[in-house]
């Protein structure tokens, strides 16, 4: 750590400063701003950065919220991955020789560092370099840190490693989001052969907007997507890079924090694959997020054994329980909409439906929430109103 860094940790760790922290975490920060600082040598904007960080870590990554742990600014915990996507990561990666190329606040890099002897963390912004290295002293976790441009590491690089991990920055100069892979900082479609050749196992993630069909055409290499979702919200596209040969991409599709089986499939499994269309029975199916990300409609109907409503409806049916589904399982029946009381509580769900369910509950007189679930939308025959039971 360069002094004047070092500096600005001791000053924030000294104890007056963390119980002046600690005591004010649920304070408005707006309002902390517009105070004078009680210390001389912490600003008010330094403290509120560490408030920030602590309420930000309470959900977000709550193993660092221990005596000592520093934050770095808004941006970087906002670009940074939750402990429960990183932990997934790291039950699937494993090796001796790891190497984070854009390490950023180093949560990945922590829980994936688990599974190997030799860790190195590449990171081009010096100061928050500076932070991680200091949280994983506090950790106890070791590893070589690396303040330089991943560029200029790549062209300077001797090394082989297991494993490469990236998280290409998503913004351009004027921090605006970007998609395309030859946006990203780096571009992945400029460096990802030079990747290959330091490592036969390149992994990155990338946005969970990211469209597949573009991204399995510009990258050659893919042989597994991993598409993450939190509590059903999708969080990351996980890529997969290998120079060995292979009969087809894999696609895992899973849903943390739920008691939802993941789905595995290739691509070409898709391809072939048919649904079978019906009116709606006794149970429905809504599959979770990653699967829809994944675009499985028709494997999910002849794998379960469902009848699709619609084609653009995906939305499942059947007259048993099928178990293992990946997504939700109603007991529904239809009705009709003379049938919904006015000012009735009830959870709506639009699907391939014209209104959405804000005008739904506009149109009816509805409210949310509740136990009782509307689903309003459409199969082969028309218009439907779904009610559970």
């Amino acid at each position: 750590m360069i002094h004047n860094q070092r500096e600005s940790v001791v000053k924030l760790l000294n104890k007056d400063v963390q119980n002046y922290i600690n005591a004010n975490l649920h304070t408005d920060l707006h309002s902390l701003l517009l105070k004078k600082s009680p210390f001389s040598e912490v600003s008010m904007q330094e403290i509120v950065q560490q408030i920030k960080g602590k309420q930000v870590a309470e959900k977000k990554f709550p193993f660092l919220l221990k005596e000592g742990i520093i934050f770095p600014p808004q941006l970087n915990l906002e670009q940074a991955s939750s402990e429960k996507t990183a932990l997934y990561k790291s039950e699937i990666l494993k090796g001796q020789k790891f190497i984070d190329l854009t390490s950023g606040f180093g949560i990945d890099a922590y829980y994936l560092s688990k599974n190997f002897g030799d860790v190195t963390l590449v990171e081009q912004n010096t100061e928050l370099l500076e932070v991680v290295e200091h949280n994983w002293g506090i950790l106890g976790r070791k590893a070589r840190f690396i303040n330089q441009k991943l560029e200029d590491f790549l062209n300077e690089n001797q090394e082989t490693f297991d494993v490469i991990y990236l998280d290409p920055a998503r913004r351009d100069q004027n921090k605006n989001k970007v998609f395309l892979l030859e946006d990203l900082s780096p571009d992945i479609l400029e460096i990802h052969k030079k990747l290959l050749s330091v490592s036969n196992q390149v992994i990155i993630k990338l946005s969970p907007l990211i469209d597949l069909k573009y991204l399995i055409s510009v990258l050659p290499s893919v042989f597994r997507l991993d598409i993450i979702a939190l509590k059903n919200e999708v969080k990351e596209v996980v890529v997969f890079l290998s120079d060995a040969s292979k009969k087809g991409i894999i696609c895992n599709c899973v849903n943390l924090e739920s008691d939802e089986p993941a789905f595995s499939f290739t691509f070409g499994e898709e391809e072939n694959a048919r649904s079978e269309y019906g009116e709606p029975e006794k149970f429905i199916y809504i599959p979770n997020n990653s699967i829809l990300k994944a675009g499985v409609f028709n494997l999910i109907s002849e794998k379960f054994g469902l009848k699709k409503l619609h084609p653009n409806t995906h939305l499942y049916t059947s007259s048993e329980k099928k178990d293992n589904f990946p997504g939700r399982i109603f007991e529904m029946e239809v009705v009709d909409s003379k049938s919904i009381k006015k000012k009735g509580q009830f959870n709506l769900i639009s699907k391939n439906y014209p209104l959405k369910p804000e005008e739904i509950k506009k149109k009816y007189g509805l409210k949310d929430g509740g136990n009782d679930y509307l689903i309003f939308t459409q199969s082969k025959k028309g218009k439907i109103i779904l009610k559970s039971v």
